[in-house]
């Protein structure tokens, strides 16, 4: 018992220690909450440059615009064809959207391999075996005379300027196709269906695989607005605010922005966290001094990382006690699937003696502990990584919308995040982390991308149906040229019976002479009144207009409402009212004793016979009712003499429009 004890504690012992030493070989792939913190606000930084219209171009980030503006809102039907090109396989499903809530969504697919040489190949070669792989796909559906509507995930970085057009802008992974950098992918394709030219396809719409991840789980969870793969590659999308977008015309509504977070870094910006063995890496990949966050992060390169990783321990004597084999040099040895399977918490031990053995190291039970070790530390920095710039884009959706917790779900794909045993759980824990004001579902996409493909196209065709419905309401509403220039004919027409004595009275366009002779010459000058009566409120003002070199109007007003009751009353309560409302503007501004002149717009079709008189329109009111609203007014307003009056009329004329005829009280 005792000597069981002593053999547990020494083992301990051993492991505490050759973990303490891995850590500190290993140190600078060990990150602090603040450099996680860091790298974050890095990336926040770099997603604006990315969304600027001066900055973007030279943006790592490229923030690229899907014109994918909307998720599925369970509206959507039809029959689909989806297109998944970004691998070694390349994936073509048959998706029928319906209503049946039992089974919303039913699916057929085949996978075609796609031959390296094929990859890096010609670019006609490869959009060729992608129509052949449909041909042969709509063949065996016995759906060939058929033009059904294409969804196509194509998982390279693309400029869109709408949704059915995407041109590459670099590969990255394994391809390297010649002749399609540059190139719209869809006219790419397009060229070699019409080759074959036995059957015809409709694509829609092109996106990228996080845009499909995010509209596969945006079609269980409506709340889904954020879409990730962390697989062979890593990448990012989400919905941005339309008015954060600038490379994008419009303000109102959201557009996805596939972010390309892969090429984060590829300025520099990540140079103080990169280490010598991520700069071997980058000198060993097809595209140096490209997409240096995916070499960092992603599951394509984690594998390598942790041989080249073990290489040096070896020759320094740290492991294997310093045995180096031509397997362990050889690169793809170890894979990404061998760390998921070392890092398994129970069998993970004897996985690492296995694999290790084939390589013919002749591990000892430490070494085997150590590499453990090793490979726990390279996938926790990848999860701290991806979990820095998801938490980016998660505290930029949180301050977009203004709110005090987000509450969102984030569409999730890819292998090294579905085999991982404690990918997921590292992941998760470091983003609630970074963004402690939210409740942040993560949602596994169960089919792919290729679904989201279809996904797109529904809504797409959903969206496109609704214009074409919205299109034939509004016909009736837009008129030709034809149409308007007899608008114009007609409006002319009526303008000279309106303007002519013979047939002013029958006209429909009444043009009734206002008396206003000129427009303001800037040698106005004067203290006014001003009434505006026109709405369901009225407003008095005193207008001050100053002339002379240091030109000035300075206007004080106060606003009254006016009851229901009185608009629907008699003419003398309106009258009534107004008078009240001018007596109290008066009293309000201390210039009860005030005489000033005074201009009434008057907002109703009025006939009038001179600048300062007015009958409402072919309903002339009685004189006695003329009369009552003079001597309402003037109690309180007195005019001006009648010269005055007539200099005067010129410098209200900026202002208002007419001005009642007041007449002088007999006690003046």
């Amino acid at each position: 018992m005792i000597a069981a004890q002593l053999l547990a504690y020494y083992f301990t012992e051993l492991k505490d220690d050759q973990l303490k030493k891995i850590d500190k070989y290993l140190y600078s792939m060990r990150f602090s909450d603040d450099t996680v913190k860091d790298i974050m606000n890095r990336f926040r930084r770099d997603m604006e440059n990315g969304l600027g219209r001066d900055t973007g171009p030279t943006a790592t980030v490229k923030m690229l615009p899907t014109f994918v503006r909307a998720i599925p809102d369970g509206s959507e039907k039809g029959d689909f064809i989806a297109l998944d090109l970004g691998g070694s396989n390349f994936r073509i499903l048959r998706v029928k959207v319906t209503q049946d809530k039992k089974q919303p969504v039913q699916m057929e697919s085949q996978v075609y391999e796609t031959p390296d040489d094929i990859i890096h190949g010609s670019g006609s070669r490869l959009f060729a075996h992608v129509a052949d792989c449909l041909g042969d796909f709509m063949e065996k559906q016995k759906i060939k005379d058929k033009k059904l509507p294409v969804g196509f995930t194509f998982s390279f970085p693309c400029a869109q300027t709408k949704l059915d057009e995407a041109v590459l802008l670099t590969w990255t992974k394994k391809f390297r196709a010649s002749g399609v950098e540059g190139m719209d992918v869809v006219n790419l394709l397009n060229r070699a269906i019409k080759k074959r030219g036995d059957y015809e396809a409709d694509i829609m719409a092109v996106v990228n695989d996080t845009v499909g991840t995010m509209m596969t789980c945006g079609f269980d969870d409506q709340r889904c607005e954020v879409g990730v793969i962390i697989g062979t590659g890593t990448n990012a999308c989400y919905m941005e605010e339309l008015r954060h977008i600038d490379q994008v015309e419009g303000d109102e509504g959201r557009m996805c922005i596939n972010t390309e977070w892969g090429a984060f870094g590829d300025d520099g910006s990540l140079e103080d966290i990169r280490t010598e063995f991520d700069r071997e890496i980058d000198r060993g990949s097809i595209n140096p001094g490209k997409q240096l966050f995916e070499k960092m992060a992603s599951g394509m390169y984690m594998g390598e990382l942790v041989r080249l990783i073990l290489v040096k321990m070896a020759k320094e004597g740290l492991l294997f006690e310093g045995r180096i084999t031509p397997e362990l040099l050889t690169k793809g040895k170890i894979e990404t699937k061998h760390v998921s399977a070392i890092e398994k918490s129970k069998e993970g031990l004897k996985k690492c003696m296995e694999i290790l053995t084939r390589l013919g190291v002749e591990p000892s039970d430490e070494d085997c502990l150590a590499v453990q070790h090793v490979c726990t530390i390279v996938s926790f920095r990848s999860a701290n990584l991806v979990a820095s710039t998801l938490g980016g884009i998660l505290a930029r959706l949180k301050e977009s919308k203004g709110v005090a917790r987000l509450r969102t779900t984030v569409g999730i794909d890819g292998s090294l995040y579905k085999m991982h045993p404690q990918y997921a759980r590292r992941l998760h824990k470091t983003v609630r982390r970074l963004v402690p004001d939210s409740d942040v579902r993560f949602l596994l996409s169960e089919s792919g991308s290729a679904k989201g493909a279809a996904m797109v196209t529904a809504v797409a065709y959903r969206l496109t149906e609704q214009a074409r419905q919205i299109q034939q309401t509004m016909a009736e509403f837009r008129l030709g040229e034809a149409q308007l220039l007899e608008v114009k004919k007609r409006m002319r027409q009526e303008i000279e019976r309106g303007l002519k004595k013979n047939s002013h009275q029958e006209a429909t366009v009444k043009m009734l002479p206002t008396f206003v002779r000129r427009t303001p010459d800037g040698t106005e000058n004067g203290d006014f009144l001003a009434l505006d009566l026109g709405g369901t409120n009225f407003r008095v003002l005193l207008v001050k207009i100053r002339s002379g070199k240091k030109r000035s109007v300075e206007m004080h007003n106060k606003i009254y409402a006016i009851p229901v009751e009185v608009m629907q009353g008699t003419g003398e309560e309106l009258f009534d009212h107004i008078v009240h409302c001018i007596s109290d503007f008066l009293d309000y501004m201390g210039m009860k004793s005030a005489r000033l002149p005074l201009g009434f717009t008057f907002s109703f079709p009025c006939h009038q016979t001179s600048l300062d008189a007015l009958l409402p329109h072919l309903k002339a009111p009685p004189s006695s009712q003329s009369s009552a609203l003079v001597s309402k007014l003037l109690p309180h307003l007195k005019a001006p003499s009648s010269s005055q009056s007539s200099a005067l009329v010129p410098k209200l004329l900026p202002h208002r429009k007419l001005l009642p005829r007041l007449k002088a009280p007999p006690s003046s």
